[in-house]
């Protein structure tokens, strides 16, 4: 991971953009691309459009992942440990004897 996100610094600083991704319009660009994302699901059954759309979702899903690497670098977040740390907070959220096979929030739990 820390090879891809060299890689992503790397694209961006070459182009003097660092200027540009403030914490505030990294997230704001987060959440434009994953709309985008998104918007190859809609209006689609969700295999009809995995089916269709897939280089366009691998291309919006790694612009998704492009801007969290880069917000978490930023903001020099250890994104593995911030993913396993969520992990555990979630497993206590979720105990499997409460929520397997279901889809309910654990406020509903």
């Amino acid at each position: 991971m820390d090879n891809v996100i060299q890689q992503i610094i790397q694209f961006r600083d070459e182009r003097d953009w660092k200027q540009f991704h403030n914490s505030k319009d990294l997230a704001i660009s987060l959440t434009l691309e994953a709309s985008e994302l998104l918007e190859n699901f809609q209006w689609k059954d969700s295999e009809v459009a995995v089916n269709e759309k897939m280089d366009q979702i691998k291309d919006e899903l790694a612009d998704v992942l492009i801007y969290a690497l880069m917000l978490a670098h930023d903001l020099d977040i250890n994104i593995e440990s911030a993913i396993l740390n969520k992990l555990k907070k979630n497993e206590v959220k979720y105990p499997i004897d409460k929520f397997k096979g279901t889809s309910k929030k654990y406020t509903d739990g």
